[in-house]
């Protein structure tokens, strides 16, 4: 029989470690960061991201609908490094993005973004890869500029410098 003195100790070291066991989140494949909500994103979406993405660290995912598919765009973080997927309902990645540096981009894509805005600084710079197949391809890149009135332009560049998209061009 444990004495009385001993009870206490005993009883509050359980007690202790049963709160940390039963308070600490289970290791999960997918971590949240702020009110991303991941328990939402359904599981075949979920899985096919952390096959291609282990432990992507996630912020930010949105439903949506291009082109009669729908599409779950999930933004994370992996290994410091930003990333964006689009992934379809049955789990197929249609494409994702990773952050670049500005300084990495092609020189093809650099002439053209600062051939169409001379004066804009680069924001950020999305490297843009499709997913055709199982395999990967380079699709171009988005490029968000600040122009010299504060405002940010984005546009999209194929890898050979030919703008496929510009939000910043007068309709």
């Amino acid at each position: 029989m444990v004495s009385s003195s001993l009870k206490s100790p005993v009883n509050a070291l359980f007690a202790t470690v049963f709160a940390v066991v039963l308070l600490s989140p289970a290791p999960a494949a997918a971590q949240s960061k702020g009110k991303a909500n991941v328990d939402k994103i359904p599981a075949k979406v979920m899985s096919a991201l952390t096959a291609r993405f282990p432990n992507p660290e996630i912020h930010k995912w949105s439903k949506e609908k291009e082109n009669k598919i729908v599409l779950y765009d999930i933004e994370f973080r992996q290994s410091g490094q930003n990333l964006e997927a689009d992934i379809s309902e049955d789990g197929t990645i249609q494409n994702w993005e990773k952050e670049i540096a500005a300084n990495e981009l092609p020189a093809a894509v650099r002439q053209a973004v600062s051939a169409k805005y001379p004066k804009a600084s680069i924001k950020t710079v999305m490297a843009m890869t499709d997913v055709k197949d199982g395999k990967d391809a380079m699709a171009g890149y988005e490029v968000v500029l600040r122009n010299p009135r504060g405002k940010d332009v984005e546009v999209t560049v194929a890898p050979d410098g030919k703008i496929l998209e510009d939000s910043g061009r007068k309709k």
